[in-house]
């Protein structure tokens, strides 16, 4: 998956579009990621015993396609792609940011 926790993304489609948030937990198995603030669901709990009933909110998951990554540097959005580049005698796998025909490392 090319999105990571931490990572900012902007909102493409839902009820959120165009919000923008950090992304709080990843599941990569179902394409899903919570991001902070975004899709903000509610869960009514009933009394039970001597606790009172309550509201909880919450964000749910949101699937992969419908976001896309915030660059750190510029604050430009686009799709992500990898780079394999060679540092020190090394090879190192990055993230890409493709944005209109120019590409821009992540980290």
């Amino acid at each position: 998956m090319k999105i990571k926790t931490g990572d900012n993304v902007r909102i493409l489609a839902g009820k959120d579009k165009g919000k923008e948030g950090k992304v709080l937990q990843v599941f990569p198995e179902m394409n899903r990621v919570v991001v902070e603030g975004i899709n903000m669901l509610t869960k009514h709990l009933k009394s039970r015993g001597d606790r009172p009933g309550q509201k909880i909110q919450f964000a749910a998951p949101l699937h992969v396609s419908n976001l896309q990554l915030i660059s750190t540097k510029s604050g430009k959005t686009g799709r992500v792609g990898y780079k394999v580049v060679e540092k020190d005698g090394a090879k190192k796998k990055i993230r890409v940011i493709h944005s209109k025909g120019a590409t821009e490392d992540i980290e």
